[in-house]
């Protein structure tokens, strides 16, 4: 369906593929609906357990206050509530988190893992448009999204959307996998990409070909500097970013001043 800011011929990738602008989002909700109740098992086969650091150092950026202090996180396309669930844990008794997806099953396992871990209390979740989130400007404290923001079809409107609800000097946070800069880990890590992840996905989940599109989406998603400059053109200020082991992933970060 195309939308009213958008022309019937726009295309944008999907994987290694360019296909129609309106057609992405479908297409990415599909991987998440045949993936979602072994997601967080596959990040952990995945990544050898290192997308737990990875988290860790998120919520570290993040800093939720320790005390009764009101703090709201929004966590973007966080839908089986992994970022949120660990910024309540590190902060007071004032945090709260509202964890939206566009993906009704993600946020379905989401809400099952806050009931189980007793979190269901701090921890909301929502189905919506990263493109266009119907929340108050100026209404919460931090924003994040992990391994997110490359299915979005439109990431300049989910950036600018998120700076929007961002208070006076509140920050965005965003995990996402990046580009290896160490000779020798570059080539592994190609090998182990296109090889061993899709053979996996197909092991664990039946779905080997909604893992080599996440691997193509990674290979396509804008270097740090370039995603730097997004965040930018977005109305961020103060923008930096990190790599983290050797540049598979980076963290982004930026204050709404």
């Amino acid at each position: 369906m195309t939308r009213p800011d958008q022309t019937p011929d726009q295309t944008t990738h999907f994987g290694a593929r360019e296909v129609p602008l309106g057609e992405k989002q479908r297409l990415v909700d599909d991987v998440f609906h045949s993936v979602a109740s072994r997601y967080d098992l596959m990040n952990d086969l995945m990544s050898a357990g290192l997308h737990r650091a990875w988290k860790d150092a998120m919520v570290t950026a993040v800093n939720p206050p320790r005390g009764d202090a009101r703090f709201m996180l929004l966590d973007l396309a966080g839908g089986t509530g992994d970022i949120a669930f660990r910024v309540v844990q590190a902060g007071g008794a004032g945090t709260r988190a509202t964890v939206m997806d566009i993906n009704g099953e993600m946020l379905k396992v989401g809400r099952a893992r806050a009931e189980t871990a007793g979190l269901d209390h701090a921890v909301d979740f929502v189905e919506g448009n990263a493109e266009q989130l119907a929340f108050p400007d100026k209404s919460v404290d931090a924003v994040t999204i992990a391994f997110g923001i490359r299915n979005v079809p439109r990431i300049a409107h989910a950036l600018t959307e998120a700076r929007r609800v961002l208070k006076i000097g509140g920050r965005f946070h965003c995990l996402e996998f990046s580009a290896v800069n160490v000779p020798g880990l570059d080539t592994l890590y190609d090998f182990y990409s296109y090889n061993v992840i899709p053979m996996l996905g197909r092991a664990v989940t039946g779905d080997a070909e909604s893992y080599r599109y996440l691997v193509e989406s990674i290979r396509r998603f804008p270097k740090p500097e370039a995603f730097a400059d997004m965040m930018r053109d977005a109305g961020m200020a103060r923008v930096s970013y990190r790599r983290l082991t050797g540049g598979i992933v980076a963290l982004h970060s930026g204050w709404r001043l």
